[in-house]
């Protein structure tokens, strides 16, 4: 006699463990995933994200450093004057530094042009840079006689070396996995209003409500 309230009972506690997604989305506030969504929205306004943002600063810093260094040692060898005729107009590898020094602005132009004006998203860019200073460098201090020339002989191919592979670290390894996180985050979020709004349709107005006439006695 009781097995009938049993499965009764029974199939109402598996509804109700069935439908804990159902909660989940109820419990969903609207209005904060608005904000969420708006304030990804001001982000994509703004037209480059602040990491991205950084690693453009420090790709502006790389060419600064390798241009102050480049002045200093023309100060050193006996003026800017002399030596910039002499390194610049009758350039010789073996023994000039402008080469490095155009090698930056090399990398600046192209990191700047993909990465903040045409905002790539992907690593093929700072890999051709890091990939050409590395060859050309590795190949001037092997051939040339930059070693024979002092300190500045070491210091501005071992600095514009490093700064290639920490431009290539930063992006790989800061800009664009964060980038695809927040774009990530931006599509739930999404996707979570538009769930939101088909089980939340709004709060039905006072003007919904309404009461039928009362009947006459008797009738």
């Amino acid at each position: 006699m009781n097995r009938v309230p049993a499965d009764a009972e029974n199939a109402h506690s598996s509804s109700m463990e069935s439908c804990p997604s159902l909660r989940d989305v109820h419990s969903i506030n609207p209005t904060q995933l608005m904000a969420r969504i708006e304030s990804y929205e001001g982000r994509e306004k703004k037209g480059i994200s602040d990491v991205r943002r950084t690693f453009c600063l420090f790709v502006t810093f790389d060419l600064l450093f390798i241009t102050l260094l480049w002045i200093i040692e023309l100060n050193v060898k006996g003026g800017i004057e002399t030596t910039l005729e002499k390194e610049v107009l009758h350039y010789d590898y073996s023994s000039s530094y402008f080469d490095i020094f155009l090698l930056a602005v090399f990398r600046f132009k192209v990191l700047i042009l993909a990465y903040a004006m045409c905002r790539l998203r992907h690593w093929w860019a700072i890999a051709f840079t890091t990939a050409v200073t590395s060859a050309f460098l590795l190949a001037k201090v092997i051939i040339s006689q930059l070693f024979s020339q002092g300190a500045f002989g070491y210091v501005l191919p071992i600095i514009s070396f490093i700064l290639a592979w920490i431009e290539t670290w930063f992006l790989d390894f800061k800009v664009l996995p964060q980038e695809a996180e927040e774009e990530n985050r931006f599509l739930i979020a999404q996707d979570a209003s538009e769930r939101a709004a088909l089980l939340h349709p709004g709060v039905l107005s006072d003007g919904q409500f309404y009461s039928p006439p009362e009947s006459v006695a008797g009738n």
